[in-house]
């Protein structure tokens, strides 16, 4: 069987594994009131740019990429729990995105597009999701999760039988 010569790839925030915990625990509170299928623990992440397929040839450029981010670390509060009716998924939210947030976004896709890589280009709308084929019904309160931003990381995924798996292609530390 031949190598592959391409994968779905995507810049992203990973959370740790204490904000991993809390992240599941509110899954467990969204799902069930909305029920739908819960996103697995070591999967949740937020996307920050959505490359889609990459010739992995090109993974030493998007490396490259990364490596010119100038941001510095920042601080998330996902407070806003939310769900989209036209896709049924069910996410959390900052109420607030923060500046640096925006910085890295935009200072990445800025970069991708100088390096002539395709990438999602609809508005950027933080989120992480949490539940899919979910029924959105009433607001559900949940506890604020905190989250310090130290990092943020190039992702490959593949799909497998049991759905999504993830690889990290690359970690790149914000400025302190």
């Amino acid at each position: 069987m031949s190598q592959p010569t391409h994968q779905r790839m995507f810049f992203a925030l990973w959370p740790s594994e204490e904000v991993r915990r809390a992240l599941w625990q509110a899954s467990g509170k969204l799902h069930q009131v909305w029920s739908g299928r819960r996103t697995k623990p070591d999967t949740l992440h937020m996307t920050l740019v959505f490359l889609g397929d990459v010739e992995l040839a090109r993974l030493d450029e998007l490396r490259a990429v990364a490596a010119q981010m100038d941001t510095r670390r920042f601080s998330l509060k996902l407070n806003h729990a939310s769900c989209w009716r036209h896709n049924k998924v069910g996410f959390l939210s900052p109420e607030e995105s923060p500046p640096e947030l925006l910085q890295l976004v935009y200072g990445l896709e800025d970069q991708l597009d100088a390096e002539n890589f395709s990438f999602d280009e609809r508005p950027y709308k933080p989120h992480l999701t949490l539940l899919r084929n979910t029924r959105c019904a009433t607001q559900v309160p949940l506890e604020p999760i905190p989250w310090d931003i130290e990092e943020f990381v190039l992702a490959g995924s593949s799909t497998t039988d049991h759905g999504p798996s993830y690889q990290l292609l690359g970690r790149w530390p914000l400025k302190a």
